[in-house]
């Protein structure tokens, strides 16, 4: 199963964590549901930077993608963070509706702490 954590604070959507393998359908050796997924999160993370100019903090490994939002962003790339942000929770949304039994999506209060996770390379 593939989960979705989407970081959230008062000011919007912080970042997200994609994590798993969905373990759906192979076709032609790749799992489609996996492949939506993927799709959809390294999407965002370059919609991030070409959209909104901003350079999130991200971690790329086999069935894991971090992405977490700067700390100093102007409002405009704020306003078009969250659009971005919001369009890619979208979609897994929708994928998940179709497919509730390979993708979970959880929410979770924005920490700082979950920019800097001890167990990766993961820095701002």
């Amino acid at each position: 199963m593939t989960t979705i954590t989407v970081y959230t604070s008062s000011s919007g959507i912080r970042g997200f964590l994609a994590s798993g393998h969905a373990g759906g359908k192979k076709i032609r050796g790749y799992d489609l549901v996996c492949c939506a997924v993927s799709a959809l999160t390294q999407t965002g993370v370059n919609a991030l930077e070409a959209v909104a100019k901003a350079t999130p903090v991200v971690e790329v490994r086999d069935g894991y993608l971090k992405c977490i939002l700067p700390d100093e962003m102007t409002a405009e790339q704020s306003e078009k963070a969250q659009i971005v942000l919001q369009t890619v929770m979208t979609g897994l949304t929708d994928i998940q509706k179709i497919y509730p039994n390979l993708i979970r999506i959880q929410q979770e209060e924005w920490r700082q702490a979950d920019a800097y996770d001890e167990s990766s390379a993961l820095r701002s």
